[in-house]
């Protein structure tokens, strides 16, 4: 490439460029030296994919790019992520934007990464966080950060140092420009006015727009209607888009739209993916396309970009990582019962509060009075004796198939009388969304009529010895209870295990558990 169509690979989708002027020069004799720092607090979410589509053209153009993991940044941003908790995240933000790079085929050894704290906790760079408090104003500190840094009334002394010490990466990675979003324009005219004062060049700066969210705003880690999380399962991304915001004829608040402009089609046509035209692309491109189908075909596409990255995080290690560094964030309500069995102030919406054992069906009948409800026998262990439990599944899952087999059951739920036969339990199954596919979950070979089954990291919690109903625990817990696309029984995420190991399905995938 001549400079020329380089400076345009390099501006392509770009909403604004600072120093433009300065990269002419520089493409002239050499190639341009790029930073993109990301720091470390929420899990980064398919708008991300905006930023990685950048760095794309920027290889393409023959940059040499720095991505910088902004660790010691995210711990000065106000109350985002605790010192603790950093150290995971660094790594997975690591594995994850690496793994988001392979997806669209950029080649890693093209690629410098750098953690914050490999360089800004050294004397030098110490001493010029202090020179640089000694020309900085309250005033212009808090300017700097005020879109990118959590604004309160009155701020830690860390969000204000946060703007100087982004600044002074630029002359620590020896960059010539600096890419972000355009929510940091002003740590960018920060970092131009301030570096001279210290004696270093003042660099050039690359604004991606802000691409708006699945309602219409800003696509946020904290908003969990906004994004579409890059280890969501298929099914979660049908449904996060089915509900996306994405009005006919608004190109503006449009994230469905957004995400098509900067990610699916620059990749397109760069080549960076395989993806040939479609009848759906063509019409997006002649503004005349119907949101469900401008859904439908993000939806394949996404789809392809997150696959790799999902098979990538099925490893063991990764998954382990992912729990740890984002741990479940528990629910909780008043009361006292189950809180104080546990030693806890507050009864905690928990997985352990469930009493999930298997039982094994020891015989089955047709209920008398409903054609579509089953009349269980069901052994589950106790000295008590067998208990009656009553599924809708007639028509469903065959009579033979259930009969001397081994499933899940949800033991103390309030017992209930279904047209005259009271229901002691409840047969856990996965149900295919938009089909009339029902499958009992499949427990490991061996197991024993008794055997608790659990969600993984929550073996020690108590079940209630009831599930009141007004308490809604039950309510609140089974929307997270889902198969993946491995078919593994998963609650947030976590494994349903009994000592024999995982719970599975056959052959349903990405649906509830109910």
């Amino acid at each position: 490439m001549d400079p020329a169509e380089k400076l345009f690979l390099i501006k392509r989708n770009l909403q604004e460029v600072l120093g433009e002027d300065k990269l002419v020069e520089i493409l002239k004799t050499r190639d341009v030296k790029i930073y993109w720092g990301t720091a470390t607090t929420g899990k980064p979410h398919v708008a991300y994919f905006v930023a990685m589509s950048k760095i794309a053209d920027f290889l393409r153009a023959g940059c040499e790019v720095t991505v910088l993991f902004a660790d010691l940044h995210a711990y000065l941003d106000n109350m985002k992520a605790p010192w603790e908790l950093l150290e995971l995240r660094v790594k997975y933000y690591e594995a994850v934007i690496k793994a988001m790079l392979t997806s669209i085929g950029v080649e890693l050894d093209k690629l410098k990464f750098v953690r914050g704290t490999d360089y800004q906790l050294s004397k030098e760079y110490t001493l010029d966080v202090y020179r640089m408090t000694s020309l900085v104003t309250e005033h212009d500190a808090r300017k700097a950060g005020a879109e990118v840094v959590k604004q309160v009334e009155h701020p830690l002394l860390s969000g204000l140092l946060y703007p100087g010490l982004q600044a002074l990466d630029e002359e620590y990675l020896k960059c010539d420009a600096q890419f972000g979003g355009v929510d940091q324009r002003k740590i960018f005219t920060y970092a131009e006015k301030y570096l001279p004062h210290l004696g270093y060049a003042k660099r050039a700066h690359l604004m991606n727009p802000m691409v708006p969210g699945l309602t219409g705003v800003k696509m946020s880690s904290s908003e969990e209607d906004s994004k579409i999380d890059l280890l969501d399962s298929a099914a979660q991304v049908k449904k996060k888009l089915k509900k996306a915001f994405c009005e006919p004829g608004n190109i503006q608040d449009n994230g469905v739209l957004s995400f098509c402009k900067h990610v699916l089609f620059p990749l397109r046509k760069t080549g960076e993916t395989q993806w040939g035209r479609t009848n759906v692309i063509e019409r997006i491109e002649l503004r005349d396309v119907h949101p469900g189908d401008l859904k439908n075909a993000v939806e394949i596409y996404l789809n392809a970009l997150l696959e790799p990255i999902r098979k990538e995080f099925e490893k063991p290690e990764l998954k382990k990582l992912t729990s740890q560094a984002y741990p479940v964030q528990k629910k909780k309500f008043a009361g006292a019962t189950n809180a104080q069995a546990n030693g806890g102030a507050e009864d905690e919406i928990v997985p352990s509060r469930l009493d999930l054992r298997v039982g094994k069906i020891t015989s089955i009948k047709q209920h008398p009075e409903a054609d579509s409800l089953y009349v269980e026998t069901v052994d589950l262990g106790e000295e008590s004796g067998p208990r009656t439990v009553i599924s809708g599944l007639n028509g469903l899952v065959p009579m033979e198939q259930l009969d001397q087999s081994l499933g899940v059951f949800l033991c103390n739920l309030k017992p209930v009388k279904m047209r005259g036969i009271e229901s002691q339990a409840m047969l856990m199954c996965a149900s295919m969304e938009g089909k009339a596919q029902v499958e009992p979950l499949s427990v490991p070979e061996g197991s024993s009529p008794g055997e608790r089954v659990f969600v993984e990291g929550y073996e020690q919690g108590k079940p209630d010895d009831e599930l009141k109903p007004k308490k809604k625990v039950w309510e609140k817990l089974q929307p997270d209870l889902r198969v993946n696309d491995q078919n593994e029984a998963t609650w947030q995420g976590n494994l349903l295990m009994s000592k024999l190991g995982k719970i599975v399905t056959k052959s349903v995938k990405n649906s509830p558990i109910k």
